[in-house]
């Protein structure tokens, strides 16, 4: 049987943030998104076929090239309407050490809501270890917030 090589469909990736979380981060976008924000920051990453098609290797690989890097950033998009794809990764980032933040525009109510019939939800919104949650809201949009957009948004201690 041939082996299958895992990918995730993403809008992008930046190589070194520090504006995604603590520390140096890897940020993965992923694409598709149903919450269609007014204001969005990233609205090319709304349309679930748009994008590309990314290894899940590659992105480890540039994980690996940086030893200054904390962490990976789930964004979007929305991490959770593929987190099938997103569970490799994740894994893969953990067994190396490093520390897991995701933006949902979902609540975290609501994840745990969608976990009861999505394993894969739940098991992803396990692994996490700062999920930021919530639309983003225009009305709401702070600049002055660290690591959010609007004032509904929350950063949320998983574990």
């Amino acid at each position: 049987m041939e082996h299958e090589v895992q990918t995730i469909r993403i809008a992008g990736i930046i190589k070194q943030s520090i504006v995604d979380g603590p520390g140096l981060r890897l940020v993965v976008f992923t694409q598709g998104c149903p919450h269609d924000c007014p204001g969005c920051h990233n609205p090319e990453s709304h349309d679930p076929a748009g994008g590309y098609d990314c290894p899940v290797e590659n992105i480890l690989r540039e994980l690996d090239k940086n030893p200054l890097l904390m962490g990976i950033t789930l964004s979007g998009g929305e991490p959770f309407t593929r987190p099938g794809e997103l569970l490799p990764l994740v894994h893969a980032a953990r067994e190396r050490g490093k520390n897991i933040w995701c933006y949902s525009g979902f609540t975290f109510q609501e994840l745990l809501a969608r976990a009861k019939t999505s394993p894969e939800t739940g098991q992803l919104l396990a692994l996490l270890d700062v999920l930021v949650d919530g639309r983003f809201v225009l009305e709401k949009k702070d600049l002055t917030l660290r690591f959010r957009g609007s004032r509904n948004q929350r950063i949320l201690d998983v574990p």
